[in-house]
């Protein structure tokens, strides 16, 4: 069972400000929803992707392959309601136009020096953030591979907050917004569950969609 829990976020609270501060927190603070002991890879056995709808009053979207433990969430830090996806997912068919928004981490591998692979001969170099139009071209590619056409699309950027911003993983957001239609069912369900690019963990790779 795939869960999305709506968790409004109290500003005037301290851990709502931390996390708000830096994304490391706000991932660790959001892990309390997932079962304990999920192996190596928590995050990911747990199917734990997220969005920050940034406004007056914060919104996070949470989607989980489990029912949350909302009561593990800070008292007071929050309003949170979830609810099951089953109907969305199995209401994917060919053709059916959806309205789209992700947050995600666009990225291009990119180097004069990169090095052919001995064994599979692809070249590989340092991941570059890309803004504006190469991040919209990013994401129509990353779109078609997930089972959509976009029809419409623009980027916004979003922050990624970090108070260190010398070690560990920094990403340039984009949410991408727009209008697409399905055109492959299963792939775009393994997209919607398993999250689409990089920074997973940091707030970026969850796809929501409505009817449009």
């Amino acid at each position: 069972m795939t869960t999305l829990t709506r968790i409004a976020l109290n500003p005037r609270h301290r851990a709502v400000r931390n996390d708000l501060a830096d994304s490391r927190h706000m991932h660790k603070t959001l892990m309390r929803l997932a079962p304990d002991n999920l192996g190596p890879s928590p995050r990911a056995a747990a199917g734990l992707l997220y969005r920050l709808e940034p406004a007056a009053e914060p919104v996070v979207f949470v989607q989980t392959t489990h029912h949350p433990d909302l009561t593990a969430l800070p008292r007071h830090y929050a309003t949170a309601k979830s609810h099951d996806l089953t109907a969305m997912f199995t209401g994917l068919q060919p053709g059916l136009l959806v309205h789209y928004r992700i947050t995600a981490a666009p990225l291009a591998n990119r180097s004069a020096t990169a090095v052919r692979n001995p064994v599979t001969g692809s070249r590989r170099g340092k991941h570059t953030p890309l803004t504006g139009d190469a991040a919209l071209a990013w994401w129509h590619r990353r779109a078609t591979e997930a089972g959509l056409e976009i029809l419409t699309g623009h980027g916004t950027p979003r922050p990624f907050p970090r108070r260190d911003t010398t070690t560990g993983p920094h990403y340039r957001l984009t949410q991408f917004n727009g209008t697409a239609r399905i055109t492959d069912p299963h792939l775009l369900a393994h997209a919607l569950t398993k999250g689409i690019g990089k920074g997973k963990p940091y707030g970026a790779g969850l796809l929501s969609l409505a009817h449009a």
